[in-house]
């Protein structure tokens, strides 16, 4: 008996794998139901090259710039942040292209609307990742371009004003702002996102996945 079959023996890894994976899949389902699982695995390749990153990047107004610069200076840093670059942009298109499935093929309709809600909140989360990771260089495009989003945010009657000097830190983008993307980023955001996708997991394994139409 080798390790892997050693501890498969003890803690049931194929048992458990099948009662999660091995469903029954209804007719009519095809590659565009695939996208949600692509979603996903873009999300673990964000997380992956975000905690290799994390080893490197300095968050503060003094040093978050330069470490990006020395982190570019080697072939295997520059590969790793335009692997997390272009996978964050790839989410974003197929998180979209998932809900728009979803959508056109009714199956955000009972019983599957809290699948529908949850699926919603990880689109604006995903959203909020590339808004937060956007300021992370903290080069000249990165600032303006925080400036200009958190303008907009302040412009929403009521709460605008407060949650944009809550995300800035004060009046005006500065290092306390870097800091404050910098945890959103890194902490807030894939606590939440886990969250949420445990819910759309869960009630997905629960009611099926909906035939198309």
């Amino acid at each position: 008996m080798n390790v892997i079959e050693y501890l498969n023996s003890r803690f049931g890894f194929t048992r458990r794998h099948r009662s999660v994976f091995d469903r029954s899949a209804p007719s009519g389902v095809n590659y565009f139901f695939c996208l949600g699982g692509i979603t996903f695995t873009l999300f673990l390749a964000q997380v992956t090259t975000g905690l290799l990153l994390a080893m490197s990047y300095i968050p503060s107004e003094a040093e978050a710039y330069q470490s990006i610069q020395q982190l570019h200076a080697s072939g295997s840093g520059l590969m790793l942040r335009s692997f997390h670059h272009w996978a964050a942009n790839l989410m974003v298109v197929t998180i979209i292209l998932h809900m728009m499935r979803v959508f056109v093929t009714g199956s955000y309709k009972s019983p599957r609307e809290l699948n529908w809600l949850a699926g919603a909140m990880l689109l604006l989360l995903t959203l909020g990742f590339g808004f937060t990771g956007y300021l992370l260089p903290w080069d000249q495009k990165a600032y303006w371009a925080t400036v200009v989003g958190t303008n907009m945010l302040a412009s929403v009657p009521l709460v605008g004003p407060g949650l944009a000097a809550l995300f800035k830190g004060g009046s005006d983008v500065s290092g306390q702002t870097l800091v404050r993307f910098y945890s959103i980023h890194a902490l807030w955001l894939p606590l939440l996102t886990a969250f949420f996708l445990w819910i759309h997991f869960h009630v997905l394994r629960r009611v099926g996945i909906s035939r198309s139409l």
